[in-house]
């Protein structure tokens, strides 16, 4: 078992190196406004919130056996 793991290390250790991130080196194109960055907050969290709320504000319903 040893055998295999050394060369398997040998084998995808230098790729594994050789790989990079996608960064950008420019800072970016466009300023993001406070509008924006709140207006897009704002959706993002009742995109998460919102039906987590739906769902503990109407929990007496769902628990009726009707």
């Amino acid at each position: 078992m040893p055998g295999i793991l050394r060369v398997l290390t040998r084998r995808v250790a230098p790729v594994v190196r050789t790989q990079t991130a996608n960064l950008g080196h420019r800072p970016a194109q466009a300023k993001i406004g406070a509008v924006e960055t709140s207006v897009s907050l704002g959706l993002f969290s009742l995109a998460i919130l919102g039906p987590s709320g739906w769902i503990l504000a109407h929990l007496e319903d769902y628990k009726k056996k009707e």
